[in-house]
């Protein structure tokens, strides 16, 4: 055997065994962009999918106050307000509001229906102030890729509106689950979290 032909059996063999060391990584399914609540942006929405791959951390995660676990709404049943409280929003050891960050200018909230329409017609958004706070991302999911309804706010709380609440109406008497993924950020960088449900809360729309 020559030493050209060696040569080139030898790099065949490199390549095929450095790709078979590889791992199968998946491609990240794009679900698009939540609602926007409170003071949170789409910069601050942006570090939170950088990390979203970590491993679960119940460590600090919320307690979710509403629904309550098993909880059924009938379908007479208005748009609820779920609430939660958050290990964040007591934590110490944080920069004073203003020293290394703008406080981000509150963001006009976002139905579902402008947030569908985002989706088939994006439009430019203007930049705004590098997010510091903590952030609560609440994903509504009926077995699926991707949630039915999913909200990232500033807020301990979230008011469902009423299209968002129509289109959980399509799952009636099947389950669906509440997952909140909270984290702390500093200038749209994520330095505590994220932190998530050990078990997503499961609910149900009623037919009746």
């Amino acid at each position: 055997m020559n030493v050209k032909h060696l040569s080139t059996v030898c790099v065949a063999a490199l390549a095929l065994a450095t790709s078979a060391c590889e791992p199968n990584t998946p491609t990240p399914v794009d679900c698009g962009e939540p609602l926007y609540a409170g003071r949170s942006t789409d910069e601050a929405w942006r570090a939170l999918v950088d990390v979203k791959p970590r491993p679960i951390d119940a460590s600090r995660a919320v307690n979710l106050l509403s629904p309550s676990v098993g909880e059924v709404y009938p379908a007479s049943a208005t748009p609820p307000t779920w609430e939660w409280t958050s290990p964040l929003r007591a934590s110490l050891q944080r920069p004073a509001e203003g020293m290394l960050a703008l406080k981000a200018a509150p963001r006009p909230s976002r139905s579902f229906g402008a947030w569908l329409g985002e989706l088939i017609l994006p439009t430019a958004h203007a930049h705004l102030p590098p997010y510091t706070g903590d952030l609560y991302w609440v994903e509504i999911s009926a077995g699926g890729e991707c949630p039915v309804v999913q909200v990232l706010t500033s807020e301990l709380s979230w008011q469902l509106d009423d299209t968002s609440w129509a289109e959980l109406g399509k799952h009636t008497g099947k389950d669906l689950t509440v997952q909140v993924m909270s984290a702390y950020l500093v200038q749209n960088r994520v330095t505590e979290g994220p932190f998530r449900l050990a078990e997503p809360r499961t609910f149900r729309r009623s037919a009746q």
